[in-house]
């Protein structure tokens, strides 16, 4: 890829995740990486096709996961925020 399309491609990858919510955002970054991670580990084995694919589905796994945690997280802060109000 040429080094001037390059920063054009970055930029587009990184809008389109203006209108996501904080569980897109974090399964998509999952699974970017995993298939980045996959696909590296893929090519050294023989097969960066395969390794891409099993390393997105690793990844939204893995987002997905985050993504329950803090948002338990989040809960859990509301609860202790709304306990310690007084009215």
């Amino acid at each position: 890829m040429s080094t001037k399309i390059l920063p054009v491609v970055i930029t587009l990858v990184l809008s389109g995740c203006a209108g996501m919510t904080e569980s897109q955002q974090r399964m998509t970054t999952g699974t970017m990486g995993g298939a980045a991670a996959g696909a590296a580990i893929g090519a050294i084995a023989g097969n960066a096709g395969m390794g891409a694919a099993i390393g997105a589905g690793a990844g939204l796994l893995g987002g997905y996961l985050y993504d329950q945690h803090k948002q338990s997280e989040k809960r859990a802060y509301q609860r202790g925020y709304e306990s310690g109000r007084s009215y």
